[in-house]
């Protein structure tokens, strides 16, 4: 078993006072004793955390994971090199497939639907990048030409990605056709 599996977890401090002790935490639950939700979110990223590492070590892979939250959304990274590439998969099946096992893992645990976003070896991160160039670049030749472009196939991830790039490109909008798992971005010129 690989005993170099580590989490870096991103909590905020505790407040301090100005005499410079901690001060006392206070509860962030709602009337009906809910936590908040941030609170709620990292405890999603907890047990996702929780979760990883366990298969890391079972798998005997090296990778350290790396717990975030961003907006709305738990954010979880396993951050390594060689063995944990093998998690991304051909086009990040592999890495969609542990993404929906770890929500399910963090949903059993808090007893809340998870949203959260796992990412390997920074490939969404990567795939973030290609997206909003090719999202760009087609919505500016859709605005020069006129004709629309049906884009390959997308999981609903790399969609939103599209989707935001063709936003920032006067003249042109986008909208998905099809049924997952052959759901399509369409960008057309605005009438």
């Amino acid at each position: 078993m690989s005993e170099n599996v580590t989490t870096v977890v991103d909590h905020e401090p505790d407040p301090v006072d100005e005499a410079g002790s901690a001060a006392v935490a206070h509860d962030d639950s709602d009337a009906h004793g809910v936590p908040s939700g941030h609170d709620l979110l990292v405890a999603e990223g907890d047990a996702a955390g929780d979760y990883l590492e366990r298969l890391l070590d079972i798998l005997d892979f090296d990778g350290d994971i790396d717990l975030d939250v961003e907006g709305e959304r738990a954010v979880v990274s396993i951050i390594g090199e060689g063995d944990v590439d093998r998690l991304v998969g051909d086009h990040g099946e592999v890495l969609d497939a542990l993404q929906e096992l770890t929500r399910l893992a963090a949903m059993a645990e808090t007893g809340q639907r998870s949203r959260l976003m796992l990412d390997i070896a920074g490939y969404r991160a990567r795939r973030r990048a290609e997206l909003s160039a090719l999202g760009r670049s087609t919505a500016e030749s859709v605005a020069g030409t006129g004709e629309p472009v049906r884009l390959a196939p997308m999981n609903p991830f790399e969609r939103k990605v599209v989707h935001d790039a063709v936003g920032q490109v006067a003249g042109v909008s986008s909208s998905s056709e099809g049924e997952e798992p052959n759901r399509r971005v369409v960008i057309s010129r605005e009438s």
